[in-house]
């Protein structure tokens, strides 16, 4: 059996866990025995499945691990302690998954662990990238900084992906829209017209024929259709988490026509970012260019990363190895790079194209959105259209024959 304890040290500090033994009364005398002061002890009942499910509701989202930078940061900035400053943080956090992993990282700090390999605990939740920042401001002795610099990476990270999503909504409402309108066509709206229409002593039109024998088909095999759907969609799903997948998807994704640029811009600018957030953290160039490649999301650009990388070993300059590819990596970016490295400045430098890189995102992204909502409407009405066209066609030439 497992419990949970909160007890106090002899030097009256809080002390918060858990321990697993046969009944509770061996719990309490297992921690009397370590010397602590129980204020309170629980039994971990096991709960249902369906708990699991809900306990995705309260992890920590990139919103969650922005605040707790930023408030973490100012509370360390304002003296108190790394473990009184996560306490409070656990306490104020409304997410219980998280809350959870706050106490238990403050835990480990009072036992002695550093603060980066509790947190290497919860790779879930804290990134690699995450982790070597904090790394840096240990051996700095500038954890407030680099919890800072983290805190305006995680927002504008936060920021690009909220744009990104929002220009997304209003298409993916459109075609919810589109399907629960052609669903209620096919199943509800054409069997009740089939009737009137083939009662009519009238030729129907080709379009009035394949509308109904495309709706018959779907009424009929809709549990093949549902099959094939789900099949593809857990195919692609698995495929696309491999190696392969991911290459195949980063290829395309680059090379779409109307979209590529701005996933290209995207992907600059995460790269362009992450890089300078890091310099700023003071880790070294290579090791910075390691952990960026891994974070960047794609793999062409995660080549084009870890043969910088390389270079550099070498003795290269960044700049020289980019501008080998003028395709994935613009002139601009090359620029401004060798700028940054001739005055010693690359963290700004960086950080002023991803600047410039994430405005134009924000741009691309309220363009194609004033492409895409005519654009849908035109095809949405066009089908209703088509739609209705099928059906009244036919009525009007029985009604019209009838009178003559």
């Amino acid at each position: 059996m497992q419990f949970n304890y909160q007890a106090r040290t002899k030097n009256g500090l809080v002390q918060v866990g858990v321990v697993e033994v046969s009944t509770r009364k061996d719990a309490v005398a297992l921690l009397q025995k370590e010397g602590l002061y129980i204020t309170h002890i629980e039994e971990i009942t096991p709960r249902p499945f369906y708990f699991k499910q809900i306990d995705l509701l309260n992890r920590a989202g990139r919103k969650d691990i922005m605040m707790f930078c930023r408030e973490l940061a100012l509370m360390l900035k304002s003296g108190v302690g790394l473990v009184e400053s996560l306490r409070a943080l656990a306490d104020q956090t409304g997410k219980s998954v998280f809350r959870e992993q706050i106490i238990g990282i403050s835990t480990d700090i009072e036992g002695g662990v550093y603060f980066s390999e509790a947190l290497a605990k919860y790779p879930k939740v804290f990134s690699n990238f995450f982790i070597n920042i904090i790394k840096a401001g240990e051996a700095s002795g500038k954890l407030s900084e680099s919890l800072n610099y983290l805190a305006q990476h995680l927002e504008r990270e936060y920021n690009l992906v909220s744009k990104i999503k929002s220009g997304m909504t209003y298409p993916a409402f459109i075609l919810v829209v589109f399907l629960g309108i052609g669903g209620l066509g096919i199943f509800m709206v054409l069997p009740s017209f089939k009737e009137t229409l083939t009662s009519l002593d009238v030729k129907l039109p080709p379009l009035t024929q394949v509308v109904l024998g495309f709706g018959d088909w779907v009424r009929s095999w809709w549990w093949l259709c549902l099959i094939i759907i789900t099949v593809l969609v857990i195919f692609f799903w698995r495929y696309f988490k491999t190696q392969e997948g991911k290459e195949i998807v980063g290829k395309i994704a680059l090379k779409m026509p109307i979209l590529g640029k701005t996933i290209r811009k995207v992907y600059l600018t995460r790269f362009t970012e992450n890089l300078s957030t890091l310099i700023l953290a003071g880790l070294p160039i290579t090791q910075a260019l390691d952990i960026v490649s891994g974070a960047t999301g794609n793999r062409t650009y995660q080549k084009i990363i870890l043969e910088t990388q390389e270079g550099v070993r070498r003795g290269e300059s960044m700049s020289a190895v980019l501008e080998k590819h003028p395709k994935d990596i613009p002139g601009l970016v090359t620029q401004m790079i060798k700028v940054g490295e001739r005055t010693g400045r690359l963290d700004e430098s960086l950080m002023n194209v991803a600047n410039f890189y994430e405005s134009e995102v924000n741009r691309n992204i309220d363009a194609l959105i004033d492409i895409i909502e005519p654009l849908l409407i035109v095809i949405l009405g066009g089908m209703v259209a088509l739609l209705m066209i099928s059906i009244l066609v036919p009525v009007y030439k029985g009604v019209s024959s009838f009178g003559a």
